[in-house]
């Protein structure tokens, strides 16, 4: 097997070198490329290095572990192998749920040396090359990344939704959204948006008549919608389904939204592509 190389994403250092000191006695082989601090440093080194495998914490600063891999899924080459991902976690809900639908795997906080050989072996195993196999690097990267987005549409739901009060679930739709503009205060009615882009910290509310900024987070926002009316497209687009008129797909199979009476082209994750499967 040729050498193998991973990145590890693990805010809390003793953790991460830790989980770096067994990796080096079980695989040998296996080489670490990075130690990334937060969700933001763990995008940009695996997209700069592109590993074989990363494990990813599922709760850092910047980006949780599982922003981390949506984006990656969302950006990486379609020429390279999406590399297996391992999630290391505290959280059992976290790790049973990432288990049941097609993780690599994961490894429970405190990172036991016996847990981490199985899950050494599991990764052995996906990533040796079958004999006589000379499918591509894009054939190739289908699998994980496969596997990942399954897994992602899954678990995203329920992250959108921890640490929020239970009501929330069952409270009213928010009906007005109240945006600042200068001095004043622009009621808009919800049915009247477009789509909901972030950015930073702010959400861009688009209609047709004008934009407006709120500070808000989409975590915070998506559960006060009416689920049936506004999709989440991508992880910083959420919009109003009947506002869209046509769901193109191009030649690489990437799909773009077109709205009614709008410009706006809106591009649509793979994460959330399986939405505009036709019936």
């Amino acid at each position: 097997m040729s050498t193998l190389r991973a990145l590890i994403a693990e805010d809390e250092p003793i953790l991460a070198l830790t989980l770096k000191k067994h990796l080096e006695k079980l695989w040998p082989e296996l080489q670490i490329i990075a130690l990334a601090e937060n969700g933001v440093e763990a995008v940009q080194l695996a997209l700069e290095q592109q590993p074989d495998i990363i494990f990813l914490d599922i709760k850092m600063p910047g980006k949780t572990g599982l922003e981390v891999a949506e984006e990656l899924a969302d950006a990486w080459p379609d020429q390279q192998s999406f590399p297996r991902i391992v999630f290391v976690t505290a959280y059992d809900e976290f790790a049973v749920q990432a288990f049941e639908h097609s993780a690599s795997d994961y490894v429970l906080k405190p990172v036991s040396e016996e847990r981490l050989s199985r899950t050494v072996s599991r990764l052995q195993k996906q990533c040796a090359p079958e004999a006589g196999s000379t499918s591509p690097a894009s054939t190739a990267n289908a699998p994980a990344l496969d596997q990942l987005i399954t897994q992602l549409q899954n678990l995203l739901p329920a992250a959108q939704l921890q640490g929020l009060p239970a009501v929330a679930e069952k409270a009213e739709p928010l009906r007005v959204i109240r945006a600042a503009v200068g001095n004043n205060i622009r009621m808009i009615p919800v049915e009247d948006v477009l789509y909901f882009e972030a950015t930073d910290k702010y959400i861009n509310v688009v209609t047709r008549e004008h934009e407006s900024l709120i500070r808000c987070s989409l975590r915070d926002l998506l559960p006060q919608l009416d689920a049936s009316l506004f999709w989440q497209i991508h992880r910083s687009t959420v919009v109003n389904i009947r506002e869209v008129s046509l769901a193109q797909r191009d030649e690489a199979g990437k799909i773009t939204l077109r709205l009614r009476n709008s410009e706006a082209k809106l591009p649509v994750s793979r994460v959330y592509a399986h939405l505009f499967r036709q019936m």
